[in-house]
């Protein structure tokens, strides 16, 4: 059944959200507004982008397999948020918004740094072109002067926060700081996301949306429109693994148990003692999902696209493996602790 579409709308020049380069555009926009004339498979010309009036469209297409920076947002209701109109975009450039989303719930995105100074400008401005957030960079006495960078920001834009931890001590540790920043200021929406655009920040609006019906939405790549890009094998493989074996111990009702692009409603966090979260890598994540499940909190997932880093290095190592291979079946032991 074919989409029900508007004929491509006229080009428009744009600015790249990071470099504010304007180039002409390239794109014919196709604009769907019926969700049961959805087909199952999908697919654009490089020089097109579907707009959609709702998120709940936009997430019918990405089930399909169309990426979420291919897809406009262009006419929410007000109940949902104040978006005053249409997106604009160039070829090779990620959709961008007139304005950025705005919701009605106080957000606050945490970004764990260590080392991460060539990354942090760019994913600020990313950040704030596509959401109206405050953002907290918690960094762990990076070498390389990622946390007097953060400091630099903060003093250019009043929505950036900055804190400064002593030394590194792992992701789980550094994100506990965060979340407990967040809730000494009453932020109701809070959201994990990496530094280095592996998380991509056109998606946030989408989590944001998602938060109000559920206390946690992960960002997953492994249900329908959900992946990974630029992986070699070995990455899919451990990663792949690492998956089966936490469903082993703790079940499959959730499908991406170590994805970090996650958001957690005001309400979710407060009740968890995050003070009894022993985690310290990457099995963190494991164990603030599977706390909430204990908990009884509304979780749902997100697909999302995992792309590898821009610069940098990845932080997994085996050391990380090692945790979650020892920390996994003592959650599921654990349980009764949990609430």
């Amino acid at each position: 059944m074919p989409l029900t579409i508007a004929p491509a709308m006229h080009h428009h020049e744009s600015a790249s959200p990071i470099s504010g380069e304007v180039r002409p555009l390239a794109v014919r926009y196709r604009q769907v507004t019926d969700l049961a004339e959805i087909p199952d498979t999908v697919a654009l010309e490089p020089d097109e982008a579907f707009v959609v009036g709702t998120f709940e469209l936009a997430e019918a297409l990405i089930a399909r397999g169309i990426d979420s920076n291919q897809i406009a947002v262009s006419g929410l209701p007000p109940s949902d948020s104040t978006y005053p109109g249409y997106v604009r975009t160039a070829l090779s450039v990620n959709l961008t918004p007139l304005v950025p989303f705005r919701f009605d719930r106080s957000t606050l995105v945490i970004l764990p740094t260590y080392n991460e100074r060539q990354n942090l400008p760019s994913m600020i401005d990313a950040i704030r072109t596509y959401i109206t957030t405050d953002i907290l960079v918690v960094d762990d006495n990076s070498p390389d002067g990622t946390g007097q960078l953060a400091d630099e920001l903060s003093r250019q834009h009043t929505s950036v926060h900055v804190l400064h931890r002593t030394e590194k001590q792992g992701l789980g540790p550094a994100y506990i700081a965060g979340f407990q920043w967040a809730l000494n200021r009453h932020y109701q929406s809070i959201i994990e996301m990496d530094c280095d655009f592996s998380h991509a920040p056109w998606d946030l609006p989408r989590m944001v949306h998602r938060s109000a019906t559920a206390d946690l939405v992960i960002g997953s790549r492994y249900i329908p429109g959900g992946g990974t890009k630029n992986w070699d094998r070995r990455r899919r493989l451990v990663s792949r693994l690492g998956n089966a074996y936490v469903t082993l111990f703790l079940g499959s009702t959730i499908h991406d148990w170590t994805g970090g692009f996650r958001c957690f409603r005001r309400e979710l966090l407060a009740e968890m003692n995050l003070d009894r979260v022993k985690a310290k890598g990457y099995v963190f994540q494991v164990e603030m999902a599977w706390r909430a499940f204990q908990a009884g909190a509304v979780i749902t997932e997100l697909p999302i696209r995992f792309r590898d880093r821009i610069h940098g290095h990845s932080k997994l190592g085996w050391p990380t493996i090692f945790e979650a291979i020892k920390d996994v079946p003592r959650m599921y032991w654990r349980t009764s602790a949990y609430r």
